[in-house]
C-alpha cells in the first residue's frame, strides 16, 4: 500500500509571482521548475524536505478545459476556491514577526490554541496558509 504523500497542489494565477511569495517571502525552495510544453511543472518544498512538494499550478489544460479554467480563476480571485497549506514552526511568534517584516499580510495573529500557537495568512491568490508551533 501507500508509503508517503509526495505531492500536493494549489492553484496560482501567476507562477512567477507565486515564486516571489513562496520562495522570496516565506523562505521555501524550488524543487522542480520544468517546461513540459503543455504546462510549467513548478514545485516548492520546505528547505531540506524535498520528499514533500507543493505544485504551484496555473488553472488550465491539460487538467482543466479553457472554460473551466476561467471559472476557477474567477473563483480564485474571489477567495472562494483557494487551497490550504499548514506549516510547522518552532517559534510561531518569531516566524510571524520575520514574515511581517518582509511585508506578508496576515489574516490572524499568533493565537494560543489547545494544540499550540498558530496564525493565518493568505497568499496573493487567496490560498489559506497557517503555521503552527505545536505544544511541547
Amino acid at each position: 500500500m501507500f508509503t508517503a504523500i509526495t505531492h500536493s497542489q494549489i492553484y496560482v494565477l501567476d507562477q512567477d509571482e507565486a515564486l516571489d511569495f513562496y520562495v522570496g517571502k516565506l523562505g521555501l525552495e524550488v524543487n522542480t521548475d520544468a517546461d513540459l510544453g503543455f504546462m510549467r511543472w513548478l514545485t516548492i518544498n520546505v528547505p531540506g524536505q524535498p520528499d514533500r512538494e507543493v505544485l504551484l499550478e496555473r488553472p488550465g489544460p491539460p487538467r482543466l478545459s479553457d472554460e473551466t479554467a476561467e471559472q476557477v480563476r474567477e473563483l480564485l480571485t474571489k477567495g472562494a476556491t483557494g487551497g490550504f497549506l499548514i506549516f510547522r514552526t518552532e517559534d510561531c511568534r518569531k516566524t510571524y514577526e520575520t514574515l511581517r517584516a518582509k511585508g506578508v499580510e496576515f489574516t490572524e495573529e499568533p493565537t494560543e490554541r489547545p494544540y499550540g500557537i498558530d496564525c493565518g495568512l493568505r497568499d496573493p491568490f487567496g490560498n489559506s496558509i497557517r503555521f503552527t508551533q505545536p505544544k511541547a
